[in-house]
């Protein structure tokens, strides 16, 4: 009997709590202008541009100097003016394992 009385508690509560109706939520759709730049604006962009530009012109240049600079040190001199070619040939088995894991 008292397993009936709480089943049918049961149904009823879940027919009252299903007709419960729910009011939807509306959304309002603003509409949003899509930015457009000035001349201002490309103006400074391009200046920009420009920096970076001449700030990797000027790396390659040190990259390039700072390459020589290795080249000279690395090779070795003598007094009467010839240096060691055999040791250290730009391009040739010593320079490939030096700058083997360098990527140019």
């Amino acid at each position: 009997m008292f397993i009936a009385i709480l089943l049918l508690s049961t149904f009823v509560l879940a027919g009252v709590i299903d007709n419960v109706k729910e009011t939807p939520i509306v959304l309002k759709k603003e509409k949003k202008k899509q930015w457009k730049p000035t001349k201002e604006d490309i103006a400074y962009q391009d200046s920009m541009y420009a920096i970076i530009e001449r700030t990797q012109q000027d790396l390659d240049t040190i990259k390039a100097g700072i390459d020589n600079i290795l080249y000279k040190l690395e090779r070795l001199d003598y007094a009467d003016g010839t240096f060691d070619s055999i040791r250290y040939v730009k391009g040739g088995k010593f320079d490939k394992k030096r700058n083997g894991t360098r990527r140019n």
